[in-house]
């Protein structure tokens, strides 16, 4: 699926934008589903009650792509459907997701997270498309701040229940992170079209800003993977669900 040259990038960048991991078919029945007032929902596991969740999770181009740059089996961890409607006269924009990095939210040991988001329109930074800091991942988990722009981003408080691999059982507050000294300089906002996908590890500092837009959707669908040699401490994503795609098929 991936070249040489792909896999480097993805390495030394900490993500990578892939073209045409949908088709315009595959899209458009995602979007007529999520449209149905009677789909089922399972929260951040709804891949596992849900054909069309479970389609993009499990799907051979994306799980091919993961395999190669894990270089291990990917294990699903959770899916999310991410609709940001176009700005509305007199009304506030649509936010995004405070710039972070995914492994404050989901702690896994060893670390292996990366995700997979996936472009369900054409996005780009007018629209509240993807931002990445390049090479963000190189220096581990950074020190954060709850979001203050609430203009633009989501905030938000919330308690989770953890367990190790020993069994031993606590909880902890999670927030809306924002990083720390953020140089907005090193942000990049991503040009993604509608059926590609960016792919980027669990310590790649990315979010997403407000839709400022008055007539584009943005539209898209996220999967987050470890290795299958990985724990992972949030309990109610805990259950993992392997790909579809064995790993010696990578």
């Amino acid at each position: 699926m991936l070249s040489t040259d792909q896999v480097t990038s993805y390495r030394e960048s900490g993500y990578l934008v892939v073209p045409d991991l949908l088709t315009p078919a595959e899209i458009e029945t995602f979007l007529h589903h999520e449209a149905q007032p009677d789909r089922q929902r399972l929260g951040l596991r709804t891949h596992v009650v849900d054909p069309q969740w479970a389609h993009l999770a499990h799907h051979p181009k994306v799980a091919g792509c993961v395999v190669q740059l894990l270089e291990s089996q990917p294990m699903i961890v959770q899916t999310m459907y991410l609709p940001k409607p176009p700005l509305k006269a007199l009304e506030a924009p649509h936010p995004g997701i405070a710039i972070h990095q995914d492994s404050l939210y989901i702690r896994n040991e060893p670390e292996t997270l990366m995700a997979c988001w996936l472009a369900l329109d054409d996005t780009d930074g007018q629209n509240g498309g993807l931002c990445v800091v390049p090479n963000s991942h190189q220096d581990g988990l950074l020190s954060t701040h709850p979001n203050q722009d609430t203009d633009e981003h989501v905030s938000w408080v919330q308690e989770y229940g953890m367990r190790d691999i020993n069994g031993k059982e606590w909880s902890e507050e999670l927030y809306s992170f924002e990083m720390d000294n953020l140089d907005q300089m090193e942000v990049r906002r991503l040009s993604v079209p509608a059926g590609g996908g960016v792919f980027f590890t669990g310590l790649t500092i990315h979010g997403s800003y407000a839709n400022h837009s008055f007539n584009r959707f943005r539209r898209a669908f996220a999967i987050h993977y470890v290795g299958q040699e990985s724990w992972v401490y949030r309990t109610d994503i805990q259950e993992l669900v392997s790909t579809a795609l064995p790993s010696s098929e990578g």
